[in-house]
């Protein structure tokens, strides 16, 4: 079986990307939803699944410079058409589990700041997602980490720091957070904003507090509106981490715990407050870095802009209070996959196994409101 591993293809895509043809053979509706950027769609799944000979035609003349790599939802079907191409002499390998393979994948890179440490950015590029870790003096907390934790681990031993604590800026609804796995794992406190922490064992982070990490101070802006335990970090007044608040070109939606039936609020309430949010971070200094928990796309570390640069290319946050409450509750994207259940998963109030919570978090983000 020829394959190629997922961080394998993310990392060629970064060095040598022209090199590379990401053939996917989903369907075309599935392909639109979410696909690797730079990606080819040819439906040929129905072919490829009931008679392999019949996509010959439509996978002829591809480049044959070029190596290809197939992609499905899971590895497949794609190596069924990996076997075909190869018949037809091309050079050809599957990417090892599909879009779910590449649902793991994750990236980092520090983020240049004037802080007395260190901040990484890792960056999940099949899911948009960002989380961070800060270091200083020795000692290091996590921000919105994924339940894949072996990046941070890998972060912790590079920069010889110890884990003292783990932040969420809130319950996501896109993907599973690892946080309690990893507190748990190092004996710290998993800190949480208790409208989040429905049913969850968390320390609870109210407005205003601050925690130490090394010579630095973390300080708990409650920013609800996305959902109501919603929490931002200035840190030193260098960095904002805003989790699903604050986007560069967008804001959080503030729905989504309403319809997962976690809120006793409703939708218009929700945009009100989060505009009354958004407030708290724009008085903050102009030249902190805007973090958020998210970017559209497949982000390369670091995403960052200042938050001058954030009030100039954010149409959003330039709403009076009125055009941002109608255009926020009026305008409802698409959900993310599965979000009732990942939501609640994330609260505490279900338990998901270890072997299902890969499948359960399938798909794009669609956490900002546009």
């Amino acid at each position: 079986m020829s394959e190629i591993a997922p961080d394998r293809l993310s990392e060629r895509l970064r060095t040598n990307g022209e090199e590379v043809y990401v053939l996917d053979i989903r369907h075309e509706a599935d392909f639109e939803d979410w696909h690797i950027p730079g990606s080819t769609n040819i439906d040929v799944y129905d072919e490829l699944t009931d008679d392999p000979d019949s996509a010959k035609d439509q996978l002829s003349g591809l480049p044959e410079e070029k190596e290809i790599v197939t992609v499905c939802a899971a590895g497949v079907v794609s190596q069924t058409a990996t076997d075909v191409l190869q018949e037809m002499g091309y050079s050809a390998v599957t990417l090892t589990d599909g879009m779910d393979g590449w649902s793991r994948v994750h990236r980092s890179a520090p983020v240049p700041t004037d802080l007395d440490g260190t901040l990484v950015q890792v960056a999940r590029p099949g899911k948009g997602c960002l989380s961070h870790v800060l270091i200083s003096e020795g000692d290091a907390v996590v921000f919105d980490p994924s339940h894949y934790l072996e990046e941070y681990e890998t972060i912790l031993d590079d920069h010889d720091a110890v884990l003292v604590g783990v932040f969420d800026t809130h319950a996501h609804a896109d993907h599973v957070s690892g946080a309690a796995t990893l507190t748990e794992r190092h004996g710290v406190p998993y800190y949480l904003h208790p409208k989040d922490a429905l049913a969850i064992d968390a320390t609870p982070i109210e407005d205003g507090q601050t925690v130490t990490v090394g010579n630095l101070e973390v300080e708990a802006i409650h920013t609800p509106g996305h959902s109501e335990g919603s929490v931002s970090f200035d840190i030193g007044g260098a960095a904002l981490i805003t989790g699903d608040t604050l986007f560069h070109e967008s804001v959080g939606r503030v729905e989504l715990g309403v319809q997962a039936g976690i809120e006793d609020s409703d939708v218009e309430a929700n945009a009100a407050t989060l505009y009354e949010s958004l407030q708290r971070l724009l008085d903050r200094p102009e030249d902190a870095v805007v973090l958020p928990a998210h970017d559209p796309g497949s982000p390369e570390p670091p995403v960052m802009a200042t938050l001058h640069e954030v009030r100039e290319q954010n149409t959003d946050i330039r709403r009076d209070r009125e055009d941002f409450v109608e255009t926020l509750a009026g305008d409802v994207p698409d959900h993310p996959p599965n979000f009732e259940r990942v939501k609640r998963t994330n609260v505490g109030q279900e338990s998901v196994p270890e072997d299902e919570l890969a499948e359960l978090e399938l798909g794009p983000n669609n956490c900002a409101a546009e």
